[in-house]
């Protein structure tokens, strides 16, 4: 009983600093990722408050569990006109791009690590996604001058991209474990069947939602209850049947934030706080399971991953993604800059730490470095990028015109 209260004690507290470190670090721009990844990291085993946690399976269980919140809030601010201005860029964006942008970091991973080229392919494929937590969050916070089409491209490819990544990195775990049963017939099949899998359950999850939203006649608090079983229900059966869950939660996130009924707003306001509480729960666990004082030898080589990633494979997957829509040169150049990494790629380095992979913990770390460098470098300029580049809001870009009308 005793060890359950400090649990609990320590989750509460743990949350509270998280909370009030974010704020105080919002007043000079620092990304809040970063505060409640190192509030984790202080509170972990090398840092004051020394509590050990080096458990995957815990992490990845959480993890899960806070995704499903954070990918479902996604899909309900996710309007149709957001979808209809970027979905194809951004569907190009989570295969051709995360495809291409693995790798090239997969490659690198290789030379610099002496990893086997599957072993290097499986980092890439971890490291690629770009995060729709950190994504949606800093672009709103740092008030960044964007067209919206940019703007959606970027938050719908995030909650895109995850089943790509995680269908890559499953494949190429199982690869590692069973190198002979594998092929490329098996694996375009497991891709389909998983994505038209996630695309069947989310739709059909979210309408079944829909109808119920419509036809219970509850307090508003019960329903949102019903919208967290729903998206646990959503999820966990695709997941259980082979489809991507993560496609799953967001779309039917789309599809309940899409359409009328009586439950919208205090589901919306339900999970904007869910998704909050997520987002910092999943960082306090993932700082909690770094372990520090293996990071040192590997900063150098993990400086040169996050390079090539930044500067070289990201921009290179949206080039090559968005060259058939005829996007400008700066609008490209701006959404291969804002692809943020965050609790994702994490979150996935745990799966070959989870399923006892040869150099799981070496990959868990150099993703852990670059996620760091990641949040710190691109977060803090998303802004300043944008100016740079001569990005307008389409509000901004039209008082012009309007003014010359009215001049008229």
């Amino acid at each position: 009983m005793a060890g359950s209260h400090e649990i609990i004690l320590v989750a509460g507290v743990l949350c509270l600093l998280a909370l009030f470190a974010g704020q105080a670090a919002s007043r000079i721009g620092m990304p809040l990722l970063l505060v409640f990844i190192g509030v984790g990291m202080l509170a972990g085993e090398d840092g004051p408050g020394g509590i050990p946690f080096s458990d995957p399976t815990v992490a990845y269980l959480v993890g899960s569990l806070a995704l499903v919140a954070i990918l479902f809030q996604g899909g309900l601010h996710t309007d149709r006109a957001m979808l209809r201005q970027a979905f194809w860029p951004s569907l190009v964006l989570a295969t051709v791009g995360v495809a291409v942008s693995a790798g090239a970091v997969g490659a690198l991973s290789v030379l610099l690590f002496g990893l086997s080229w599957p072993q290097g392919l499986l980092l890439g494929a971890v490291m690629v996604p770009t995060d729709a937590a950190a994504v949606a969050v800093l672009l709103r916070l740092s008030r960044a001058p964007v067209p919206g089409r940019v703007a959606a491209a970027l938050e719908v490819e995030s909650g895109l991209n995850d089943p790509m990544s995680v269908f890559l990195t499953i494949s190429l775990v199982e690869y590692l474990a069973h190198p002979e049963s594998a092929s490329l017939a098996h694996s375009a099949l497991t891709l389909a069947e998983e994505m038209g899998g996630g695309a069947v359950f989310g739709l059909a999850g979210g309408y079944a939602m829909l109808w119920l939203f419509r036809r219970m006649r509850a307090e508003q608090a019960l329903m949102a209850v019903l919208a967290v079983g729903g998206a646990l229900a959503v999820f966990g059966a695709a997941q259980v049947v082979g489809a991507s869950g993560f496609l799953a939660i967001y779309l039917a996130g789309v599809v309940v934030g899409n359409n009328p009924h009586p439950a919208r707003v205090p589901v919306a306001r339900f999970f904007d706080a869910l998704g909050w509480l997520a987002q910092i729960s999943l960082f306090l666990m993932l700082g909690l399971l770094v372990t520090p004082h293996n990071l040192p030898p590997l900063v150098l080589p993990a400086v040169a991953v996050a390079a090539l990633l930044i500067v070289i494979a990201r921009p290179a997957g949206v080039f090559a993604s968005l060259l058939p829509f005829r996007w400008s040169v700066r609008e490209t150049a701006f959404v291969a800059w804002a692809g943020l990494r965050g609790a994702v790629p994490i979150y996935l380095s745990t799966i070959p730490l989870m399923e006892g992979r040869p150099r799981g913990d070496l990959m868990f770390n150099i993703v852990f470095v670059v996620v760091i460098i990641s949040v710190a470098l691109q977060g803090w300029t998303l802004a300043p990028a944008a100016r740079l580049l001569g990005l307008r809001r389409d509000e901004d870009a039209a008082a012009p015109a309007l003014a010359a009308q009215h001049a008229d």
